[in-house]
């Protein structure tokens, strides 16, 4: 696989970083979204990053320049035709991740491989929406994409070896390090340790045990974690977990996964507009 073009479907927090990262990496990329204004919010995004980088001798303001000149920005789902692999990095629900993979596996050549950074979900159901199932794989990149070293190439059940091994080969030449997940199960490596984590930190603030920077605090010198679980709820965005519990509670069919109660309150609380940013430290 000869990869020049990268597309990138989805100008969020992970879209935006994942085309930076390849657009550092020297490829061109191709940044989709639905609205012209989430891919300015995204552009934005990616000249902090950047402008953080200059400011730290990392990079020079040319070279930023040339960076941004890599990336082209659309709301036409037809000018991924171009790419050499795509990316999805929409919101985790599943319905609107086989939506786009139907429509791309319309526009793609037909070897083209479309990956699905989806944190949890099933690789092997979004597949099925194509007529490539073998060339479809999860490709799990961790926020910021541009700083976190892990990607977790997650197979489908119809994912084949070639696919795997490209998609290694692509995390590599963007100086990842990629591990594979040969079963595709909910939560993969990380997020099936993490989540069961998140949810005993939530019901140890339930039950009054500690507060929020006091778990945080134990957990960050006890386990040596660069970050507290309420931290990193907080910055990866407290609706993102409660997705995930709730898609990992159902394809288990276990209630280990649930989202806890307090996390269910904050949810809701949030889509009636009650909080600004609806994190925990917010809500102490």
């Amino acid at each position: 696989m000869n990869i020049c073009t990268v597309g990138v479907v989805g100008a969020g927090a992970m879209g935006s970083g994942i085309a930076n990262l390849a657009a550092l990496s020297g490829y061109q990329v191709i940044l989709r979204d639905v609205e012209k204004r989430f891919l300015d919010n995204g552009l934005t995004r990616i000249e902090k990053f950047m402008d953080k980088s200059v400011a730290k001798g990392k990079i020079t303001e040319s070279e930023k320049e040339e960076v941004l000149n890599r990336i082209t920005t659309t709301i036409d789902l037809e000018v991924l035709k171009d790419a050499d692999i795509v990316i999805e990095a929409i919101i985790e629900d599943l319905d609107a991740k086989k939506s786009v993979f139907r429509e791309l596996d319309r526009i793609l050549e037909e070897d083209v491989i479309i990956a699905t950074n989806t944190s949890s979900m099933s690789i092997s159901e979004i597949a099925g929406s194509t007529n490539r199932a073998d060339r479809v794989a999860g490709l799990h990149f961790f926020n910021p994409a541009q700083l976190m070293k892990l990607v977790e190439v997650v197979r489908g059940y119809y994912t084949s070896d070639a696919t795997v091994e490209e998609l290694n080969t692509f995390a590599k030449s963007l100086k990842k390090e990629p591990v594979v997940v040969n079963k595709d199960t909910p939560g993969f490596i990380v997020n099936r340790i993490m989540i069961p984590q998140f949810i005993e930190a939530i019901k140890l603030l339930e039950e009054g045990v500690a507060s929020p920077a006091d778990i945080d605090k134990a957990v960050k010198l006890g386990l040596n974690y660069p970050m507290g679980p309420f931290e990193l709820q907080d910055y990866a965005g407290v609706d993102i977990g409660y997705y995930v519990m709730e898609y990992m509670a159902k394809e288990f069919n276990d209630t280990r996964f649930a989202p806890p109660m307090l996390l269910k309150q904050m949810i809701r609380a949030n889509r009636l507009g009650k909080k600004s940013n609806g994190g925990f430290y917010e809500y102490e």
